[in-house]
């Protein structure tokens, strides 16, 4: 098992999703936080001038997503067959398209706060009734299982729900699928212990 050093700002943000894999797989890892402050110095020297970045026995990983992916492979996390695989990717690739689209770093707030106003209200709307009607009756988003899309659809719920806490009042199964996310024991311990911060 090589050793994991995953570091990011001190908030959940894009690092959650492994922070999720690595609490379910039971994997041990160093959660190195940095303050926006020390974040100059430190972009400087990594391969995309990005984070989240994975240390893994001194190999340098970066894109969540990606990282989530090598995490789960070979696990029931990724889904059970070739086709179920690619559509936890599908789903990821989603929910990541529309998180994408928030202007996070933008400076100037009544531009931030317009532009998601816009997307709270006119776009999101239409991604939640497509994942509703793509979850439909089944337990979880893809094949009989959890899988790191259920995660990832617990992560960027909560976000969103930070800025319009209304926002799945009209979708009671994606509610549902956010607390099964959250009573999985492993996960629930996580939530419960990790550093509280608004995003």
């Amino acid at each position: 098992m090589p050793n994991y050093k995953l570091t990011y700002f001190n908030m959940r943000g894009r690092a959650e999703i492994i922070r999720y894999i690595f609490a379910y797989l039971d994997i041990e890892y160093e959660d190195h936080r940095i303050e926006q402050a020390d974040w100059p110095k430190i972009k400087s020297t990594l391969p995309f001038g990005k984070i989240p970045v994975l240390e893994a026995d001194g190999l340098t990983l970066h894109q969540s997503l990606a990282i989530a992916r090598y995490l789960t492979k070979d696990t029931d996390l990724a889904g059970n067959t070739e086709v179920e695989q690619c559509q936890v990717d599908a789903i990821a690739d989603t929910l990541d398209d529309i998180m994408s689209r928030f202007p996070w770093a933008e400076k100037k707030q009544e531009i931030k706060d317009q532009m998601f106003n816009h997307l709270l209200t006119c776009d999101v709307p239409h991604l939640l009734q497509d994942l509703d009607t793509y979850l439909g009756e089944k337990e979880w988003l893809i094949g009989n299982s959890v899988t790191w899309a259920d995660f990832f659809w617990d992560i960027c719920s909560t976000t969103l729900l930070v800025f319009k806490p209304d926002l799945l009042d009209t979708h009671p199964r994606l509610v549902t699928l956010r607390k099964k996310v959250q009573a999985i024991p492993a996960i629930a311990k996580w939530i419960q212990q990790r550093p509280q911060t608004k995003l």
